[in-house]
């Protein structure tokens, strides 16, 4: 697990209409076996919305530039039906529901990030959030809600 990782966790939790499954494995061909059946991803997390009947692919990298995060994107993007089949298949995610990836990345290297995708035909456009935002003092544990500071 990336250093990070457990912190966009946590803030992820903090939305009670957000399910979420770590390390989730995306496999395009059904199988046994994720290893012997073709491509597959192990994506940093699911995270499922019944209240936006949505379902987020999250990546996070606080990498300054991410030669594989941006691979694992262009490939996303060249398998994106089948990608969607297996999130389905697999994962329950209903067809009519959006996905579409959710970055969490520096704020220093979003604008770049975002520049770097747009030439993806089939991937939908990432959300993308800033590390610097996620960050437990940012929000409240139960309701992902900005704390309200008493001094202001």
């Amino acid at each position: 697990m990336d250093h990070f990782e457990g912190v966009v966790l946590d803030y992820l939790r903090a939305d009670r209409a957000l399910f979420v499954n770590s390390q989730c494995c995306i496999q395009l061909n059904e199988g046994k076996n994720p290893d012997t059946s073709g491509p597959h991803w192990y994506c940093d997390a699911l995270a499922v919305s019944f209240k936006e009947q949505a379902a987020y692919l999250c990546e996070i990298t606080y990498a300054a530039r991410a030669p594989s995060l941006l691979a694992r994107l262009r490939a996303w993007d060249e398998h994106w039906p089948g990608l969607r089949a297996a999130l389905f298949r697999d994962s329950g995610v209903p067809l009519v529901w959006t996905a579409r990836p959710w970055l969490f990345v520096p704020q220093a290297h979003a604008a770049r990030l975002r520049a770097s995708v747009e030439a993806f035909a089939h991937l939908p456009k990432p959300r993308i959030t800033c590390l610097e935002e996620v960050v437990p003092w940012r929000y409240r544990s139960w309701d992902r809600g900005p704390y309200v500071d008493p001094g202001s």
